[in-house]
């Protein structure tokens, strides 16, 4: 019973997502119009990236990055916009929640050896709105894009001209809540720099490159996944196993549960009426309860304003917690640092998201 406890806590998104689609089996009966519901490119799509990344991570590309940013940093201020802009640009490719996955454990280390822990609250909260925010500006920065991105049919061009305002406008806020952190002199020996495995680059590269034509619509899918899979059978198999295969199992429950949705004609009509001309704002609030990714799945049945629709749900990974899986992700890694104050971190958390939340929400409602 204690590990049932213990996935349920772990893995309370998926959980949701069963039940939802459980219960919505019973008023549409399972039959064959439900293999319709997967939108199989963007499953493949993102096992194939979260692969390609755990890749990258151990041939050691981002903690040499970060080791070589941070060894030359002089000040406690340069140290800590180092660590909030490494957050910010590598979630643009490699997905918010590995950015924080990859960033946050070495920036404890890192202030810890600077002897300045009390900067440690500060900088992880900025890391976090960072990679939440700076993944908003690819298809590939996070599961939502991704989805949104395919189901949408929508070309790199008209992507990029609803993100790149948020983006820029994110990146200014980033730099300027940075601006708090001490500029005093600090020097931190890192000790010797990791090895880079060259070889495992090059292979993962040409790999994520193989995946982004996938997403630029050069090659399809199903010539991709096989590709990647036989290729890594060979050289890399290991890394076959090391995606987040309950995100890719929570994404068919929230198909399973939108598709059923969209085959009752009075909940369809009701949410097509109530999400007219209100998908930012209810793709915002949405992902306050259910988080961004779910909160995509579940709207996109029912509008096809994409363009608005994806920047709600970007905008909605600020706010609560749980308004972005990647946010629980950063609260979990610092709670299990030495000297971790919780209640003191989710405080200023909860402060600085809500304040640009509400910021972000009434400049795109003016606009």
């Amino acid at each position: 019973m204690s590990k049932v406890k213990d996935f349920m806590r772990r893995e309370l998104t998926l959980c949701i997502s069963f039940v939802a689609a459980l219960v919505s089996c019973f008023f549409v009966p399972p039959d064959g119009a439900y293999l319709g519901y997967l939108d199989l490119r963007t499953l493949a799509l993102l096992y194939a990236l979260m692969v390609v990344v755990a890749g990258l991570r151990h041939a050691g590309v981002f903690t040499l990055l970060a080791h070589r940013l941070c060894a030359r940093a002089g000040s406690v201020r340069t140290m800590g916009i180092t660590l909030v802009l490494l957050s910010f640009f590598s979630a643009m490719l490699i997905t918010n929640d590995v950015a924080l996955l990859t960033f946050v454990p070495f920036t404890v280390v890192v202030l810890g050896m600077a002897h300045q822990e009390k900067e440690l609250i500060w900088v992880v909260v900025l890391q976090t709105v960072a990679a939440n925010l700076g993944s908003v500006l690819t298809p590939v920065g996070n599961p939502q894009n991704l989805y949104l991105y395919s189901r949408y049919h929508l070309s790199m061009g008209d992507f990029f001209s609803a993100t790149l305002p948020l983006w820029l406008v994110s990146l200014a806020v980033v730099l300027l809540l940075s601006l708090r952190l001490s500029r005093s002199h600090v020097e931190v020996f890192l000790g010797e720099e990791p090895e880079l495995d060259k070889k495992s680059l090059v292979l993962y590269l040409l790999l994520f490159a193989l995946c982004l034509a996938v997403v630029l619509r050069l090659i399809v899918w199903y010539v991709m996944l096989p590709l990647l899979i036989v290729v890594l059978l060979i050289l890399d198999r290991r890394r076959l196993k090391e995606a987040d295969f309950m995100l890719l199992l929570t994404f068919v429950c929230f198909f399973v549960f939108a598709g059923n949705l969209a085959r009752v004609p009075a909940v369809e009509a009701l949410l097509s009426r109530l999400l007219l001309g209100r998908e930012l704002l209810a793709g915002a609030l949405v992902s306050q309860v259910i988080s961004n990714v779910p909160a995509a799945l579940l709207l996109s049945g029912f509008t096809e304003s994409g363009r608005e629709l994806l920047l709600g749900v970007n905008i909605g990974g600020l706010g609560t917690p749980i308004a972005s899986l990647a946010s629980l992700i950063s609260l979990k890694l610092y709670s299990h640092s030495e000297q971790s104050d919780s209640g003191k971190y989710l405080g200023l958390f909860s402060l600085v998201n809500f304040a640009l939340l509400i910021l972000l929400l009434l400049g795109y409602s003016l606009l």
